[in-house]
């Protein structure tokens, strides 16, 4: 049994990896960190669904020297920024770490600064970190001890081009990602944005041209594909509704394919990935909801020889938290599905 401290609880991601840790049967939530404001109250009180299932109390951060040697691993769930203080620390007590937040997802400093606006400060660590896809990365997630979890948008995006740009299939020098997402993906906190009369019966775009997941899945598509050259275009959107993510992508191929021939290829591709599901439909935030699977499904115009993925997960599971505990079951060498093996909510 595993011992696990969750900083970062009372927002959406970290109750969400409350859940499923709940129901895992290697893993014991130790303790729990949230903000200032929650200090000493119940995560039920913060959460009523968690009633009589569980009450442990919050402490802050500053609490974290004396509550290190109670656990094996740690989750920080923490706005960016924050977690780049705290995982030294955890690493020289000897700790594992999953980081949800952005603070290890680049192994470049200055690419980090590029769309973060801050300096790395911990720059001999995030050089072990590895990037928690584990669909591509699994071999290096399972000797690590700090595992930089992708964001909602880049895990749906990255899942959804790695088969067409690691095989060169596509011209990568403009590839186009249309993202929708439901507004859980803002947090918990209040803003005008989110509020549900702003976006009740509404679709908006944001960020247009310097959203920061956008500087991410550029980052890991050079990295898979090995071409410099490449360059994405993202382009997220608010949806009304709580929570899930459709990604729509488009690129140029670059010979004569078809819808049936690229799915093949999708198939062999995620052959024995347990949370990767390539579809021959088209995909729905409705049937991944609430669970850590992916589905993609492809389809070629051949009119005009362009490619179109889709790729739907539900941004506080696969984007998040189911995510970061597959990647816990990788590093403490459990079976890679404990604990993520339910089905949407539907309908």
């Amino acid at each position: 049994m595993i011992k696990i401290g969750i900083i970062g609880a009372g927002g959406y991601a970290g109750v969400n990896l409350l859940g499923i840790l709940l129901r895992h049967s290697k893993a014991e939530v130790k303790w729990l960190m949230s903000e200032p404001a929650h200090q000493g109250k119940k995560i039920s009180e913060l959460y009523p669904h968690l009633n009589g299932i569980c009450d442990l109390p919050c402490f802050v951060l500053d609490d974290l020297d004396k509550k290190l040697a109670e656990i094996d691993l740690v989750f920080l769930a923490l706005p960016h920024g924050i977690a780049i203080n705290y995982v030294p620390k955890i690493i020289k007590a000897g700790k594992k770490v999953v980081d949800l937040g952005a603070d290890y997802r680049f192994h470049d400093e200055a690419v980090f600064k590029k769309w973060y606006g801050i300096e790395h400060s911990d720059k001999k660590v995030l050089d072990e970190a590895v990037f928690g896809l584990p669909e591509l990365y699994k071999n290096e997630i399972k000797k690590a001890r700090l595992i930089g979890n992708p964001g909602c948008y880049p895990t749906a995006s990255i899942l959804g081009l790695a088969p067409l740009v690691k095989n060169g299939l596509i011209d990568s020098s403009a590839i186009f990602v249309d993202a929708k997402s439901g507004v859980s993906g803002a947090g918990r906190g209040v803003n005008l944005k989110t509020h549900f009369c702003e976006r009740n019966d509404g679709i908006m775009a944001y960020a247009v041209t310097n959203h920061r997941h956008m500087g991410e899945i550029g980052y890991q598509v050079i990295r898979i594909s090995g071409d410099q050259s490449a360059k994405v275009t993202f382009v997220p959107h608010l949806m009304p509704m709580t929570r899930g993510i459709l990604v729509t992508i488009y690129a140029k191929l670059r010979r004569t394919a078809n819808g049936e021939q690229l799915t093949a290829k999708y198939k062999e591709f995620y052959k024995g990935q347990p949370f990767v599901r390539v579809v021959e439909h088209e995909p729905c935030t409705k049937y991944v909801v609430n669970s850590n699977y992916c589905d993609i499904g492809v389809a070629v115009n051949e009119e005009n020889g362009s490619v179109i993925v889709m790729s739907a997960i539900d941004n506080l599971i696969k984007g998040a938290a189911g995510q970061a505990v597959q990647n816990m079951n990788l590093i403490c060498g459990f079976d890679e599905t404990e604990g993520l093996t339910g089905l949407a909510v539907y309908p």
